[in-house]
């Protein structure tokens, strides 16, 4: 995905920044983060479940901004639709799953790698009751 596709505020900043701002996250960039902080444990988000909750922006926006800047939140609870876990990272990520008690399916034997799924029925947060503070 090229960061043209983010919004402007959610572009990394390059050599063109002040000094003084060249550490500032982007204003999208931060509100993303700040709804990953904000899903409780044992629950998840889809990547375009942020994005609809935000009401800017899409799934390959918000992904865009976990990969770039995720490190530092709870980013194993931002999640691809389909409830695979993040390619690359599926260890971390279940691990923090079954700590948090996150509800999971258990892969079948012909399933690559024997790795669960998440239950997206389950485990799926719409922003409940920390939702109706946002504005």
């Amino acid at each position: 995905m090229s960061e043209e596709s983010l919004p402007d505020d959610a572009r990394p900043a390059y050599d063109d920044a002040p000094e003084e701002h060249a550490d500032a996250l982007p204003e999208y960039a931060e509100r993303v983060l700040e709804v990953a902080e904000l899903i409780p444990p044992g629950r998840v988000m889809t990547y375009g479940d942020v994005a609809e909750w935000l009401e800017e922006g899409g799934p390959r926006q918000v992904g865009r901004v976990m990969a770039l800047y995720g490190g530092a939140v709870p980013w194993w609870r931002v999640v691809r639709a389909d409830g695979i876990l993040l390619p690359g990272h599926e260890l971390r990520a279940l691990e923090q799953y079954r700590a948090e008690s996150t509800p999971l399916k258990e892969a079948s034997r012909a399933a690559e790698g024997h790795l669960p799924r998440l239950d997206m029925r389950r485990a799926r947060w719409d922003g409940g009751e920390r939702a109706q503070g946002h504005t």
